[in-house]
């Protein structure tokens, strides 16, 4: 089953015949919509209930009735079983910390998933779960063109150039990050963003970062070209049109941490289901899109109304 049949298959509702204009971002036309003032501070806000759904699984009530069950909790992909969660809770030595091999990392060290269901990155702003979640908000809202980033109330993303380096110890395939964007998907359609966005979004993480040995891409504007492959099992993931092999060193395949602290259960998901099951690819193509900042699409998501999210995210948030 392919991307956008999964995420229509979930959902049932009232239709808002609304576009997105072509010269509005992702990130700034959502802000307007879910939270009325696109300002940074509301952009950073829409970013991390995103992101922390993303991971979490859902959180926010109510929704429009699309489950996630987020990154944390297994799941099958591509007839495959996956589980990510040894790569934030420290059971795997899959970490990039600067050394030649993959060290073991608590990324869930701040308090895992308690802290994200009240809309922080961690309970502190020194864990390592604050460090990996507020530059995930960053990232992502440079991906989906946030306008506002960068001025007071939304940081700017000034962590690693390139994905590669960050995720080259965590030997990960084409199962895993069809997973993972599947998430990303899921998490937004939960908040009512069009189908049409959504395959755009999941679209450009494919082509930027889903592919095999891809040549140097610009993810953040600021940083231009570096590697950003993260699917780098030549086995399983495709391989990328004018692909640049020799520029990626060979794989390592991440060990058991000994003695490595914090579980899963700790952040476990909070969705409606512990185990997700996705088959297909995550989006129906792995050929370079369109620009997630570029789509245009109806304004409500798979039939749901924005009426419904944004009294559910105005609740949350009051």
């Amino acid at each position: 089953m392919h991307f956008s049949k999964v995420v229509l298959a979930v959902a049932v509702g009232t239709v808002v015949n609304a576009q997105r204009p072509q010269n509005t971002s992702i990130c700034d036309y959502y802000t307007t919509a879910l939270l009325k003032n696109n300002t940074a501070s509301n952009q950073a806000t829409l970013l991390t209930l995103l992101v922390n759904t993303v991971v979490i699984g859902n959180y926010t009530m109510p929704n429009v009735g699309v489950s996630v069950p987020g990154i944390l909790a297994p799941g099958t992909s591509d007839n495959k079983s996956v589980n990510l969660a040894p790569y934030f809770n420290g059971m795997l030595a899959s970490t990039n910390t600067g050394k030649d091999k993959g060290e073991s990392v608590n990324f869930l060290d701040g308090g895992g998933a308690d802290p994200l269901k009240m809309n922080k990155p961690a309970n502190d702003n020194t864990s390592k779960q604050y460090f990996l979640l507020t530059h995930l908000y960053q990232f992502f809202g440079s991906l989906l063109g946030c306008s506002m980033q960068g001025m007071p109330g939304f940081d700017a993303y000034g962590g690693d150039a390139s994905m590669y380096e960050v995720h080259k110890f965590m030997d990960l395939g084409k199962a895993e990050m069809d997973y993972f964007i599947m998430q990303v998907g899921l998490a937004a359609a939960s908040f009512g963003v069009a189908k049409d966005d959504i395959t755009a979004v999941a679209t450009s993480l494919n082509t930027v970062f889903n592919q095999a040995c891809a040549p140097p891409a610009t993810a953040v504007k600021a940083q231009g070209d570096q590697l950003q492959a993260i699917c780098i099992d030549q086995s399983t993931c495709p391989k990328a049109q004018n692909a640049q092999c020799d520029k990626y060193a060979t794989v390592q395949k991440p060990v058991n941490a000994t003695g490595a602290a914090g579980g899963s259960s700790s952040a476990a998901s909070t969705g409606s289901s512990m185990t997700a099951t996705t088959s297909g690819s995550a989006t129906g193509t792995r050929t370079a899109g369109g620009s997630a900042s570029t789509s245009t699409g109806a304004a409500a998501a798979n039939g749901y109304s924005f009426a419904a999210a944004a009294a559910g995210m105005a609740a949350f948030l009051l």
